[in-house]
């Protein structure tokens, strides 16, 4: 077993230290589910026939001496080197991470955000690998009591067993191709990789009495199922549903050809001495690989390459080793630990307490970021201004050379993520929401309205165009949807692992109810990018469905969509410039060089020949085009701009920028009637 440990974990570090063979690599976790399912059950299995019942107080202190000393260990170490070398802006997330893992629910959380459109852009956290821990303990909830009802027939058992996991695979299959997030992550969704190993060790006498040829055909095919899921798989596998098949009976066939042992299998090559070793580190080296790989390059001060995270897995199995000789096994094989129940499980409550200790205190606490002296009020300097743009283009030359942030940074860096108002109305829907609310901003008792629709990149103008009909009297509706671009296309959406249908059928509705009002004014925005891909109308991908070579379509795509709205007046706010990366973590991972945050103008600007044909086809459709750019840059776009923090994340405004933009759109929208001669 410990061979396959090995598998499993290395299989899960090469991934994740960006072995491009080995993307798949995260079936490592699948292999270990089984693993887990498999051995568990044996333990309890051997209880209930030994002594005629199953202590669950012996049970979970077991667990809990196994393993939270070392899991506690991780974890506080990682809340504190990412004090001490992460960007300020990640720590209360971290924090709040190592709560949730203390409970094992890092799973929901995950699964919560990768749903979630604006969390899904941010940073892996460092104990983002947790997830698999809590659905193990979540499963182990109720898997000790289903066997002490069912254990005096045999039958009744393996019926539970069987029908916990035919149902768990079913609700997988379905809601990969519904929410892949919650697919992947839920305890509902994997509990029957787990049952898979539990029904192994269940049927483990008949199993033994197979043929020695059959366990050596499945040893092999089991292990080619495994390598071959780790180097076929890609992050686009629509994971887990149909595709966790593979590397989970391939799992299993190699545990059942174990319990019969021949001649010519695999496990003599599982059982050499390089594979035991690493199987006994595999926990350890699991729970410390991933943080090293996610704070390494900050404390090193390198970029993440291969060789550096190749670098950084090694020093992890390292750490793994010295742990399991001073962590691990101390507290596992200690009698007097193991000797009372009550002692485990008051060593685990004192462990878990002092990891929600460590996460509620330190949630509470950021680590000081420099600053300088305060700047110029933005703000205040474009509503007083006679030319706001000749102001706005000297504020934007005076911040280029700035090296450290202001120290009236407005808003703080880190607390940016404030979101437009029609956020919270639930006005802008997430991927799977198609709903078109009723929602009315600016002045509703206007006798004009406007409407603004598009993706977030319409979303985060909202603050600005909202200003502007309110100080013109004007009714507006916004409209937008996250990734949701308003060309009438069909893209892949990796947060869904699928085609994204939903956007086709809520821009349909949009449109509808766009043509229903026929508003005054209607403006479109969205981003220029290739979201996951273009798709045909059947949900295949193009030849080549991301890049520039798509201009073409895009430019089509956006035409057909003017062609929509014929006759209905209408302004394209045209993409803004793009950071070159998460803003505020940016700028407190270089808090005394800020400027290596900036982006040269021709960088931030992405696909340039498609803005520049979307924008032909607008004017073509009589629809007036709006060019951002000069608000954000002049040769080079500064992410801080006076005393105001230009983006919130990898790509949307603050809404503090946001609002100084409103003496720069408000003429651009409603431009002054010129003066007859």
């Amino acid at each position: 077993m410990e061979g396959l440990r090995a598998i499993a974990v290395t299989l899960v570090v090469l991934s994740h230290a960006g072995i491009g063979r080995f993307e798949g690599g995260y079936v490592g976790v699948d292999v270990f589910f089984v693993i887990s399912g498999f051995l568990i059950t044996t333990l309890l299995l051997a209880e209930q026939a030994r002594a005629g019942r199953i202590s669950l107080s012996r049970f979970y202190a077991r667990r809990a001496l196994r393993l939270l000393p070392v899991a506690t260990v991780t974890v506080l170490a990682t809340v504190a080197a990412a004090w001490f070398f992460m960007p300020a802006t990640r720590f209360h997330e971290i924090t709040v991470d190592a709560v949730y893992s203390t409970f094992y629910g890092m799973n929901w959380r995950l699964a919560a955000q990768g749903v979630d459109y604006l969390a899904a852009a941010a940073e892996p956290s460092p104990l983002q690998h947790l997830w698999s821990l809590a659905v193990e303990e979540q499963f182990y909830v109720v898997w000790p009591l289903l066997i002490m009802i069912t254990f005096r027939s045999r039958r009744l058992l393996i019926g539970t067993l069987t029908t916990l996991a035919v149902v768990s695979l079913g609700m997988s299959i379905w809601q990969t191709g519904e929410a892949a997030p919650w697919a992947y992550f839920g305890s509902h969704t994997r509990a029957w990789e787990l049952g898979v190993g539990a029904l192994l060790a269940v049927g483990a006498a008949r199993v033994a009495r197979m043929p020695a040829g059959l366990a050596v055909t499945l040893s092999w095919i089991g292990l080619l199922a495994i390598f071959g899921s780790a180097l076929t798989f890609t992050e686009e596998t629509s994971f887990p549903g149909y595709a966790a098949l593979l590397p989970v009976l391939g799992t299993a066939a190699v545990i059942a050809a174990g319990m019969r042992p021949s001649r010519g299998g695999a496990h003599p090559l599982l059982g050499i001495w390089p594979m035991r070793q690493i199987g006994k580190l595999s926990y350890g080296w699991y729970l410390w690989h991933w943080p090293i790989l996610m704070i390494g390059p900050y404390a090193l001060d390198k970029e993440p390459t291969l060789g550096v995270d190749l670098a950084l897995a090694a020093g992890s199995l390292v750490l793994a080793l010295i742990t399991y000789h001073l962590v691990e096994n101390p507290f596992r094989n200690s009698k007097p630990l193991r000797a009372k129940a009550r002692t485990g499980l008051a060593v685990g409550l004192a462990l878990s307490s002092l990891t929600a200790l460590a996460g509620g205190f330190g949630s509470r606490h950021t680590p000081p970021v420099p600053t300088a002296e305060a700047a110029p009020g933005l703000a205040a300097g474009l509503d007083a201004a006679t030319d706001p743009q000749a102001r706005m283009t000297a504020l934007i030359t005076a911040s280029i050379g700035a090296t450290r942030m202001p120290e009236n940074l407005t808003p703080p860096v880190t607390s940016p993520a404030e979101l437009p108002a029609h956020n919270a109305d639930k006005c802008h829907v997430d991927h799977r929401d198609n709903t078109i609310r009723p929602c009315v901003y600016g002045d509703p008792a206007g006798k004009k309205t406007m409407f603004l629709i598009g993706d977030s990149h319409a979303g985060h103008w909202f603050t600005t165009v909202d200003a502007i009909a309110r100080a013109n009297n004007w009714r507006l509706i916004a409209l937008t949807k996250s990734a949701c671009q308003i060309a009438d296309v069909l893209v892949y959406q990796p947060a869904l692992k699928r085609s994204y249908d939903e956007c086709p059928k809520w821009r349909d509705a949009v449109f509808a109810r766009v043509q229903q009002e026929k508003p005054n004014l209607l403006v479109f925005a969205s981003h220029d990018g290739d979201n996951g891909g273009l798709l045909k109308a059947s949900g295949k991908p193009v030849a080549k469905p991301v890049g520039a070579q798509n201009d073409g379509l895009w430019a089509q795509a956006w035409a057909n969509s003017f062609a929509r709205v014929r006759g209905i007046p209408a302004v394209l706010i045209q993409d803004t410039p793009w950071p070159n990366d998460i803003v505020p973590n940016c700028l407190t991972a270089h808090p005394k060089k800020i400027d290596v945050c900036n982006s040269p103008v021709g960088k931030a600007i992405t696909l340039p020949q498609r803005r520049a044909l979307i924008a032909r086809a607008a004017k073509a459709a009589g629809i007036r085009v709006i060019d951002p750019t000069p608000w954000f840059c002049t040769d080079i776009c500064p992410v801080v701009i006076g005393d105001t923090l230009v983006y919130r994340d990898k790509g949307h405004m603050t809404v503090a920028f946001a609002r100084t933009l409103t003496p720069l759109l408000g003429p651009a929208l409603f431009p002054p009637a010129k003066k007859k001669k």
